[in-house]
């Protein structure tokens, strides 16, 4: 007979595994939903009495594997975001230095409208 502990730790192991498919194809929309879903059974599990230390190793190693995950999805947006902000200021001009150390900036003098050629 499967217990109502044994049955939130197992629907917490499918919500994991879910996340770990999301972050792992790159579907960032997915986890709010699969994130309040986890805390929900998290919330149920921690008003639970006790655990054999066993039955939460998989599930702990699923959430540290999956938080790794998570960690390099966000290193890769903030690579992405400073990559278009410097894309952004190539395209406004250029800022150089003289031998006294001040900054003059060259505006580009093309426009910022997309060419389409044939």
């Amino acid at each position: 007979m499967i217990t109502a502990q044994q049955l939130l730790i197992d629907q917490l192991d499918d919500i994991l595994e879910l996340e770990r498919t999301a972050l792992v194809n790159g579907q960032l929309d997915q986890l709010e939903t699969l994130l309040e879903e986890k805390d929900a059974l998290i919330s149920e599990l921690n008003e639970m009495d006790s655990f054999e230390q066993d039955e939460l190793t998989s599930i702990h190693t699923k959430v540290t594997h999956n938080q790794a995950l998570l960690e390099s999805a966000m290193e890769g947006i903030r690579a992405v975001a400073a990559r278009m902000q410097e894309l952004r200021n190539v395209r406004k001009g250029l800022d150089v230095y003289d031998r006294m150390g001040q900054k003059t900036s060259h505006p580009n003098g093309h426009s910022q409208k997309l060419e389409k050629r044939a």
